[in-house]
């Protein structure tokens, strides 16, 4: 768990200094961010797929990326520090995080 914690927050600092509509004011901040997300994508998150499932089945999938930007904004106005430009600029952010946490999560964590 700790590891995917560091992993969330290298994955939130890289995606902050590549793209503008994110932005980490420090390493504290990225860590709280990071926290917050983690604990928003354990409790919140299921409950909004539960209820979006039928409009996620109806986008062939695509409304999952919404929910997922929707985490990153809730975060962004949680955590002070951390700032997302707009929803659109969640969105896309949240895919950013989503590519590179899954890379680096294959790099760093240790095989089973």
């Amino acid at each position: 768990m700790l590891i995917h914690w560091i992993v969330l927050t290298l994955a939130l600092l890289i995606v902050s200094h590549l793209y503008s509509g994110i932005r980490v004011a420090n390493l504290p901040s990225a860590l709280i961010a990071a926290a917050v997300l983690g604990v928003l994508n354990a409790l919140v998150r299921p409950i909004l797929q539960f209820f979006a499932l039928p409009i996620t089945f109806l986008t062939l999938g695509l409304f999952y990326f919404v929910v997922n930007g929707l985490m990153l904004y809730w975060t962004a106005s949680l955590v002070e520090g951390f700032a997302v430009r707009s929803f659109g600029a969640a969105i896309l952010g949240s895919i950013f995080v989503s590519l590179l946490s899954l890379i680096l999560n294959f790099f760093l964590t240790p095989a089973r």
